[in-house]
């Protein structure tokens, strides 16, 4: 069995997976990773199903493997380096026996380190995912060590154009149970302001600020608890919003003025500290045109993956520029 040891781990680095569905009646929240589409992106350019990978916050992360493996980096970019030279991004590559990788960050967001054949740490309730906020789990530290389970697969050094995770477009939002206890409007202000991500934020939700007045429903002090997900938008009793994430609470007193689409919260999830946002409501039939189950997600990123590096007899050489400038005809 091949074994990763981590050498250097900074702060909040955790396997992750799809999480655990079906517990929320049980006050469990599914969990997993934060960009699920990442975990996808990683497992075509591996060729392989969707396993548990390291997701790591912006910080420094090292480790070795004592056998031959194959991986691949997807999410947020980071600077990348097998031994002294540089891997590149969004791509998958192969390791040696004894190869140290370093990953250091270069911005905000969630980045994610698959294996070929996955993290093979033990099951519970169906998943391996840390899920910190009900104890799951843990954070990983210097010197912990991960087993990778049997790796069948053989492709590597392939490349993808990831998904789009900026917010220079809306994030598209459904209404909610709530959505209607603010007024018209409240609403109307609400995808009108641009709001900016706070530094308070983690896996649970993410703190926005804005400008102006609170965001408020009458007679929000008297709602009832009752079930949250992730991708809510949550008002505090201040009428600041918090965009609920995998490890929210599954249950809430607080209004929640709208959700956003699951296609969606990925992107909301990776957006960095003092990045700007906006929301968008978007009818049902919008929605339901995003949808896409597992299979489908996987099977449409695998066809976009390429070649790493391209084969000169694959290419159309007439395509390109291969002389290029002037000379005065005195060189060899």
């Amino acid at each position: 069995m091949t074994h990763v040891t981590i050498t250097r781990a900074g702060p909040g680095i955790t396997v992750q997976d799809l999480g655990r569905p079906g517990y929320i009646a049980q006050g469990l929240s599914r969990g997993g990773a934060a960009d699920r589409i990442a975990l996808f992106e990683g497992a075509a350019l591996l060729g392989q199903t969707v396993t548990a990978a390291l997701e790591l916050p912006p910080v420094l992360l090292t480790l070795t493997v004592d056998a031959p493996t194959r991986i691949a980096l997807t999410g947020t970019p980071m600077r990348a380096a097998r031994n002294d030279g540089p891997l590149r991004w969004s791509a998958s590559h192969r390791l040696q026996a004894g190869d140290t990788l370093t990953l250091s960050p270069q911005g905000g967001g969630f980045a994610y380190f698959t294996f070929g054949g996955g993290i093979d740490t033990a099951l519970l309730m169906g998943s391996r995912a840390t899920h910190r906020a009900a104890g799951i789990g843990s954070t990983l530290k210097d010197g912990d060590t991960l087993p990778l389970a049997e790796d069948t697969g053989t492709i590597t050094d392939r490349t993808l154009d990831p998904a789009p995770r900026g917010t220079d477009a809306p994030l598209r939002l459904l209404p909610s149970a709530h959505t209607h206890l603010f007024d018209d409007a409240t609403q109307a202000r609400f995808t009108d302001t641009v709001f900016t991500r706070d530094t308070r934020g983690n896996r649970q939700g993410i703190r926005l600020t804005h400008e102006g007045a609170p965001f408020a429903t009458a007679g929000q002090l008297s709602l009832l608890s009752e079930i949250a997900r992730p991708g809510d938008i949550q008002m505090t009793g201040e009428g600041t919003p918090y965009i609920l994430g995998p490890e929210c609470q599954t249950t809430g007193g607080y209004p929640r003025i709208a959700s956003i689409l699951p296609a969606d919260l990925p992107r909301a999830m990776q957006v960095a500290t003092g990045a700007k946002l906006r929301f968008a409501f978007v009818t049902r039939e919008e929605a339901l045109t995003t949808y896409e189950d597992d299979a489908a997600l996987l099977a449409r990123l695998t066809k976009r993956t390429r070649p790493l590096t391209r084969d000169p007899r694959d290419m159309n050489l007439s395509d390109y520029q291969l002389i290029s400038g002037v000379t005065d005809g005195d060189q060899p």
